[in-house]
């Protein structure tokens, strides 16, 4: 836990973020509203016997008693897929709807790529994109027991994205899930902290601006581009919004969170960031016994 030390000043309550990350984490699913409604899914779940809670901030995330969410009848038939609960923010926060085109940049194994299609009725297009070709297997394999239609599965870099095998030359929305340091990740992974370095999140987040950067511009003016990572580096997070804020055509833009979060910082280490990254959202393990995870919403101007 001690890189975690490096954020006392600015998480508030610390002794109750690092108690919480030395917690494991809870089991939670999301209900596929592709194939029911989210009282059927509940129905399958009670006639399994398996115990659930709700999550308040939205109806479709739910907490199960058991450790083994994959193997229930629900998860078999596609009603339900586990998907931690945090993970399931960001594509609620780009909000979709049906009939646009919407990029994920980095889809595998296609947790948030499926959400995605379902909030838009699977009407439209899911581009679900990875660089990692082995990855790909487990997209398809959720899409298709899901009853994904909408996805179109691509096997690219991002940063360098390609738009020419399309007939559209923009995308309404996209969302840049980006690789990390996944330090929010402690409570289901204990070793996610085994090689964390300076050095490794300076490297990182590199490659988190250039997708970010092909993400702004491969969304058409006025379109929505959301960034998140479960990590708590703002190296990661805040740095690589305010490179794009600089580098870009976009703007920070606030939205509604149903989840207890903290503001971004505009300050870190000496580096001062625009005063609109207050609008973005931290969720730390303590708040609402997640995970943690970070999130900003932008607006493409040009």
């Amino acid at each position: 836990m001690e890189p975690l030390e490096r954020y006392r000043p600015i998480v508030d309550d610390f002794d109750a973020f690092l108690e919480a990350c030395q917690r494991p984490l809870g089991t939670a699913v999301r209900v596929n509203a592709i194939k029911v409604s989210v009282d059927r899914a509940l129905e399958a779940l009670e006639s399994e016997g398996v115990g659930y809670e709700r999550a308040e901030w939205n109806p479709r995330v739910l907490r199960l008693e058991t450790d083994s969410p994959g193997a229930t009848w629900a998860s078999f038939h596609g009603f339900t897929h586990g998907q931690e609960e945090v993970s399931a923010v960001p594509a609620v926060v780009l909000d979709p709807r049906p009939g646009e085109r919407v990029w994920d940049a980095c889809a595998a194994p296609g947790g948030k790529a499926t959400q995605l299609a379902a909030l838009m009725d699977d009407r439209g297009t899911v581009v679900a994109n990875d660089s990692n070709l082995g990855r790909l297997s487990a997209l398809r394999f959720n899409a298709e027991r899901l009853g994904a239609t909408s996805l179109a599965v691509t096997n690219a870099d991002a940063r360098n994205y390609s738009m020419k095998p399309f007939d559209f030359d923009a995308f309404d929305r996209a969302l840049v899930d980006a690789p990390c340091s996944c330090e929010g990740t402690i409570r289901k992974n204990p070793d996610a902290l085994d090689d964390w370095s300076e050095g490794h999140l300076e490297s990182v987040s590199g490659i988190q601006k250039g997708i970010l950067r092909r993400a702004i511009e491969t969304t058409r003016e006025g379109g929505t581009v959301v960034y998140s990572t479960c990590t708590f580096a703002p190296e990661e997070n805040e740095a690589v919004v305010q490179y794009a804020l600089e580098e870009c055509d976009c703007r920070v833009v606030g939205f509604d969170l149903g989840l207890e979060h903290s503001p971004g910082i505009t300050e870190w280490r000496g580096e001062t960031f625009d005063a609109s990254l207050e609008k973005t959202a931290r969720i730390y393990p303590h708040q609402n016994d997640t995970g943690g995870f970070f999130v900003a919403k932008l607006e493409v101007t040009a």
